[in-house]
């Protein structure tokens, strides 16, 4: 089976698009769970789906060019949470710059200083990490690649589920 790769880009753009907005909506119960803490168990919850999703639109996406490999369908998954990841790293941006207090980044990388020192990590790690200026675009272009590490890796298993064999229904005998 040849592979389209204009159809790939295509849907993987489309798909991801749709999955990008999810995570727009799901990064809205994050920044509002700040205020309603209860709200950040619908952030969770809502990124628990995110696998199952990608497994859908994965799915979808077979039925649309009539089979599909396990490379393409994984090349198609780390396609889609790359474009999801450039939609919602521009809410990832807005959030940083315009409606995060000024002292969130400065008072949750100290939290985390302090974590690891705790933990006793490497100093030269916690000394990088301390010298490192954060700001929203380092943080918005930070979620991007975290984004496609996941998808990297979360797409493995939904290629595999995808792309397994289609086993024959077991004949039901007649009594």
């Amino acid at each position: 089976m040849e592979e389209n790769k204009g159809l790939l880009l295509k849907c993987a753009m489309s798909y991801g698009l749709a999955m990008g907005i999810y995570w727009v909506i799901k990064y809205l119960f994050l920044i509002f769970g700040y205020s309603i803490p209860s709200l950040i168990f619908i952030y969770e919850g809502l990124s628990l789906a995110v696998p199952l999703i990608a497994y859908y639109l994965t799915k979808r996406y077979r039925q649309d060019i009539g089979g599909i490999s396990f490379f393409h369908a994984w090349r198609f998954g780390i396609m889609l949470y790359f474009f999801a990841a450039l939609i919602v790293s521009i809410e990832h941006f807005i959030f940083f710059q315009f409606i995060a207090p000024p002292d969130f980044l400065n008072n949750t990388m100290t939290q985390a200083i302090v974590a690891l020192k705790n933990a006793d990590f490497n100093s030269e790690v916690i000394e990088a990490i301390s010298r490192t200026n954060f700001t929203p675009i380092h943080m918005a272009i930070q979620g991007i690649f975290n984004n496609i590490f996941y998808g990297i890796i979360l797409s493995i298993p939904v290629a595999a589920l995808v792309c397994r064999k289609q086993t024959a229904s077991p004949v039901s005998e007649e009594k």
